[in-house]
């Protein structure tokens, strides 16, 4: 899906399976560190896609899943690429789950 500068989008948890990346949406899915992620956000807090390549910036907070984003460094987004939040701390462990499993 291309992102363009200056355009504004959906930016949150999927709904169902059905709600996957798409023009005008980005969605992710409904982990406990994902929901965590949109929740700490805020009007003007900045979120970096696929390794900072792609930046949006938070302009409407809808509601603790979902977020309206406006690209301020676009690219051409795939699926199953990482979100970071560099200006939050999120309400979440460092460790998921399965890293704790995979640990052991």
């Amino acid at each position: 899906v291309p992102l363009n500068n200056g355009d504004v989008l959906e930016f949150g948890i999927c709904k169902d399976d059905s709600d996957t990346i798409r023009e005008g949406r980005i969605s992710m899915k409904p982990t406990k560190e994902q929901n965590a992620l949109v929740k700490g956000c805020q009007v003007g807090t900045t979120l970096l896609i696929e390794d900072g390549l792609m930046e949006v910036k938070v302009v409407e907070r809808c509601s603790d899943t979902e977020l309206k984003v406006q690209i301020v460094r676009g690219g051409l987004l795939k699926a199953r690429k990482g979100v970071n939040v560099p200006d939050i701390e999120i309400d979440c462990a460092a460790l998921t789950e399965k890293d704790i499993e995979d640990a052991e």
